[in-house]
């Protein structure tokens, strides 16, 4: 099986770095126009060498403002949009609920929700001019699925893209434009290395448990690779796609349980 993306316009958030930079990676080879955003300005310098054909811009995704230039940057680099791929969140505070400052709560949901929010109210009327076969990937995670204790702003925020994906699938499926979520589960890196040991301080047990504790449950016994995501979020933006919309698609070795 051959995917091809020649032609396709596709914006990227949180694309320097990661997963999404894995993703970014994945439609260049396949023949895509990307232009990507970050918080990292070294990260965006970076990919800028690598690909000098892709555009770049430095955006807070939870700041309405730095969208709406975002996507001003994006027309003048794509002139005209395919694809969307709502990449860019962050692991928020770890900490029972009653621990939980409302500073990390605003800033999860603001990433994370707000503006997987933020873009699409701004893709959707590039996406319908574009016409049928446009996509828009937004990412959950595993804790979208599950009881994710110590960690419930990310948790929330990860639930709600899913129904958010959902609807927005039902609303924009006349349209010909198909909207999914994908999944992750651990992803091997740096973020989620911050994240283990956050969540093994506010445990108060070793980062070596915390990391078992992520396996216990996974059918697989493994962390993912962010190429093995890149893939699946190719492959739901392809022609082999076409009929799936409104999923949320694990990509996580099966993970039953976080604890």
């Amino acid at each position: 099986m051959e995917i091809t993306m020649k032609n396709k316009r596709v914006l990227i958030t949180a694309g320097g770095s990661g997963i999404c930079r894995a993703v970014a990676k994945a439609f260049i080879k396949n023949g895509a126009k990307v232009h990507i955003c970050d918080l990292d300005r070294a990260a965006l310098d970076e990919f800028k060498i690598l690909y000098p054909d892709a555009g770049v811009s430095q955006c807070d995704v939870s700041d309405h403002e730095q969208v709406s230039q975002l996507f001003a940057d994006a027309d003048n680099s794509l002139g005209g949009l395919d694809i969307l791929i709502n990449g860019a969140g962050i692991g928020g505070p770890a900490g029972t609920v009653d621990q939980i400052d409302i500073e990390g709560w605003n800033q999860t949901i603001g990433v994370n929700l707000n503006g997987t929010f933020y873009c699409s109210r701004l893709a959707v009327p590039r996406l319908k001019k574009a016409g049928s076969g446009s996509s828009i990937i937004n990412f959950s995670s595993t804790a979208g699925f599950l009881a994710y204790a110590f960690r419930s702003p990310y948790a929330a925020a990860k639930w709600a893209i899913i129904g958010f994906t959902k609807s927005h699938a039902m609303e924009l499926g006349r349209y010909g434009i198909r909207v999914n979520a994908v999944c992750p589960g651990i992803v091997e890196g740096e973020r989620m290395d911050r994240v283990i040991n956050k969540e093994a301080a506010a445990k108060g047990i070793s980062v070596k448990e915390v990391r078992d504790n992520y396996t216990r449950g996974n059918a697989l016994k493994t962390f993912i690779n962010p190429e093995e995501i890149a893939s699946t979020v190719l492959f739901l933006c392809s022609e082999y796609g076409s009929k799936i919309t409104g999923q949320a698609v694990p990509v996580d070795g099966f993970t039953e349980s976080n604890e």
